[in-house]
């Protein structure tokens, strides 16, 4: 279940630990992000491995390893032939199809992490095992919070712990001061950039100004467009489409670098790619916008250690040749992922769990929730290491 990759502090990707891909039957695809997705092509190199997920996991999955490939891949022991093969051999299932892998039954629901998210449950002659992916139990404008119906019988939970130590706010708290902020910046002659994820957060942020009626100019560029366009196209996974529909037809997708400039220069809402500013058109923005104090930077994602996000968080500049930030800085807690006490609810919807296995987590994260599960449920807890096996 599932087979991504990440970075390390060069922006290097670094490879999961691999086994033959001739004891596989298959892979099942929990959501199209990098981190879940990007080793899939490794095994498709000696051989022909199936790949199950939702539909719009595999559009999605498609878009992100192609522009994997664009920029990595030089260092990737695979090629574009590889990528075309996964997608190839690229299964969609429904929520609520049970399909067959290697002799097991099958079956995905809604995780709420992203469109087309799923928590899987595999089920077995001793009992089920569940597996999160990422997962969200709050409701968003693009996803209903997940659906536990399958987990009533799962004895085996493998659960993320992205937020393992930490709550967040109420969503409804962060879309307030999140708009407010904006209107006051825009109000006030300044421009806002809100460097987001291109998958999922970039759309939120565009539905929720659609949604308010926002009165002024607001921009979307990079692959944002690509990834508005496929969920607009796949309504049946949008929580809130109407919403969304508003922001494609009402704001203004960029064209080139003559809408870039007038983007920046005037009063305005500038939604681009590039969540932590590693790169694209958010790093042009930012150094154009930066040295104005009328402009503000809003973060809505996690800033990873190493990003240029994560140093103007913790020193106010981009990097160690950048002038400090001048423009405002506003930082808004838009989490797809489950908070501690979510991901507890989660885990005690399985009335018949006597395993928990943590992971998708920093240590000090995995090392909470394990302490809060055992506390409060009383069952065994595992957070393994890399290449760790587990009997379950």
């Amino acid at each position: 279940m599932d087979c991504g990759v990440n970075f390390d502090e060069k922006d290097r990707p670094r490879l999961p630990l691999q086994t033959s891909p001739r004891k596989l039957k298959g892979i099942v695809v929990t959501h199209g992000h990098l981190d879940h997705i990007g080793s899939l092509p490794l095994y498709q190199i000696s051989t022909s491995v199936p790949v199950y997920g939702t539909r719009m996991t595999k559009l999605i999955s498609e878009v992100i390893l192609k522009d994997f490939l664009r920029l990595s891949g030089a260092v990737l022991p695979f090629e574009w032939v590889e990528v075309k093969k996964t997608m190839d051999f690229f299964h969609d299932m429904d929520y609520g199809e049970e399909f067959e892998v290697g002799g097991f039954k099958v079956e995905m629901r809604n995780a709420g992490h992203i469109p087309g998210s799923s928590l899987v449950t595999v089920k077995t002659s001793k009992g089920d095992v569940s597996y999160s992916g990422d997962i969200n139990y709050t409701s968003t404008r693009l996803s209903n919070p997940a659906d536990l119906s399958l987990v009533k019988e799962t004895r085996v939970f493998v659960i993320e712990s992205t937020y393992g130590k930490f709550n967040h706010p109420p969503r409804w708290q962060v879309e307030e001061e999140f708009y407010q902020s904006v209107r006051e910046v825009v109000e006030g002659g300044g421009a806002v950039l809100v460097p987001a994820f291109s998958l999922a957060r970039s759309q939120e942020i565009l539905s929720l100004l659609a949604e308010r009626d926002f009165q002024h100019p607001v921009y979307y560029d990079g692959m944002v467009k690509e990834m508005t366009r496929l969920m607009l196209d796949n309504p049946s996974h949008v929580a809130k489409y109407d919403s969304l529909r508003k922001a494609y037809e009402n704001f203004y997708g960029i064209k080139g670098w003559q809408d870039r400039h007038k983007a920046w220069k005037g009063r305005g809402v500038i939604v681009t790619g590039a969540g932590m500013l590693k790169g694209g058109p958010a790093v042009y923005y930012y150094k154009k916008m930066s040295d104005n104090p009328r402009n503000a930077v809003f973060l809505v994602g996690y800033q990873a250690e190493g990003t240029p996000g994560r140093k103007i968080l913790e020193e106010g500049k981009f990097d160690e040749q950048s002038a400090p930030l001048k423009a405002r800085l506003g930082i808004f807690d838009f989490s797809s992922h489950a908070g501690r006490d979510q991901l507890v609810e989660i885990l005690s919807n399985a009335k018949n769990l006597e395993k928990v296995v943590i992971v998708h987590g920093s240590p000090d994260s995995a090392f909470s929730l394990a302490e809060t599960v055992r506390a409060k449920l009383g069952v065994e807890v595992i957070s393994p290491q890399v290449g760790q096996e587990i009997e379950i």
